[in-house]
C-alpha cells in the first residue's frame, strides 16, 4: 500500500489567516468573526479541537497586525478576496465557523466557492444570525457619531467595558468597526438554489439582536440538513458558552470527515 502525507500548510500564507502548523491535519475550520472582533476571538479554539482539525481564523484588515490596512466596507469586495483565499488553501477539506455578521460571510462564501467550482465546505456553522433572507434594511450603525456608535456597542455586551473606556484605544479601533457594520449594510440577500452542505445554526437563548422566528428559516437555504442548537447567554454565548459551543463543533466535523 502506498501512503502519502499531505501538507496541512500552503505554500503560500496569507495575512487573511491566523493559524498553527498541524503536520496531522484532515481539515481546516475556517472561522468568521463578528463585526468589531478579529481573529483573536478564536485563538483559545487553537488547543480545543481535535488534533486533526487545523483552526484558520479570518482576520479582515484594518485590525491586528493588519491595523495599517484600509478596511473593507463593501460585501460583495470582500466575498470576492475572501474567495481567493480559500482557493489558496485548497489542499485538505475544510468547513466554516461564522458568528454575527461573520455567519452572512460564511454562507455567502460557500456560495462563491461553489460557483468558482471549488470543493464546497464539509460543514456551516452559523452563529448568532437569523437567516439571511430576513437582512433588510440594516440598520445605518456606521453614520452614527461614535457616541451614539459606542453605545450600540455597550448594548451588545460583546467589547469589554474597559476597552469601550479607553478614548484613545476606541479611536483606533472605531475605524474597523464602522466598516464592519457598513458590510452589513450593503449586505444584499439573493434567493438561489440550497446548498448541499450540512448546516448547524446556533443561537444564544437571550439573544436580543437575532428575532427567534428568524432561525428556522435558514432550512430554506439548504438541503442537506440543518438543525438548531440553543445555547444559554447572549449575542455572544459562543464565547460565554465556550466547551458546549466546542462539544457541537468537534463532533459535526468528526462526522465530516
Amino acid at each position: 500500500m502506498h501512503s502519502e502525507v499531505l501538507s496541512s500548510q500552503p505554500a503560500s500564507l496569507s495575512p487573511w489567516i491566523h493559524t498553527r502548523p498541524l503536520p496531522a491535519a484532515r481539515l481546516r475550520l475556517f472561522c468568521f468573526p463578528f463585526a468589531g472582533g478579529s481573529a483573536g476571538s478564536f485563538m483559545p479554539w487553537f488547543t480545543q479541537l481535535a488534533p486533526h482539525v487545523q483552526l484558520c481564523a479570518i482576520q479582515l484588515p484594518g485590525r491586528g497586525a493588519r491595523f495599517g490596512e484600509p478596511p473593507v466596507h463593501d460585501f460583495a469586495t470582500l466575498i470576492e478576496r475572501l474567495g481567493e483565499v480559500i482557493a489558496g488553501y485548497d489542499d485538505l477539506p475544510y468547513a466554516f465557523f461564522g458568528h454575527s455578521l461573520g455567519a452572512l460571510v460564511a454562507f455567502e462564501l460557500a456560495h462563491h466557492c461553489v460557483r468558482r467550482g471549488l470543493a464546497p465546505p464539509r460543514h456551516l456553522f452559523v452563529s448568532a444570525s437569523g437567516a439571511p433572507r430576513h437582512r433588510v434594511g440594516a440598520p445605518r450603525y456606521d453614520l452614527l457619531s461614535d457616541g451614539e456608535l459606542l453605545i450600540k456597542l455597550r448594548g451588545y455586551a460583546g467589547t469589554p467595558p474597559e476597552v469601550l473606556a479607553n478614548q484613545e484605544l476606541m479611536a483606533l479601533l472605531l475605524p474597523a468597526i464602522r466598516a464592519d457594520f457598513a458590510l452589513l449594510r450593503h449586505y444584499r440577500y439573493q434567493p438561489r438554489p440550497r446548498q448541499d452542505v450540512p448546516m448547524s445554526v446556533l443561537a444564544g437563548q437571550d439573544d436580543a439582536h437575532v428575532g427567534q422566528e428568524t432561525l428556522h428559516d435558514w432550512q430554506a437555504e439548504n438541503r442537506a440538513g440543518c438543525a438548531l442548537h440553543r445555547f444559554e447567554g447572549g449575542h455572544f454565548f459562543v464565547f460565554e458558552q465556550p466547551e458546549q459551543v466546542l462539544e457541537l463543533v468537534k463532533r459535526k466535523l468528526d462526522e465530516a470527515l
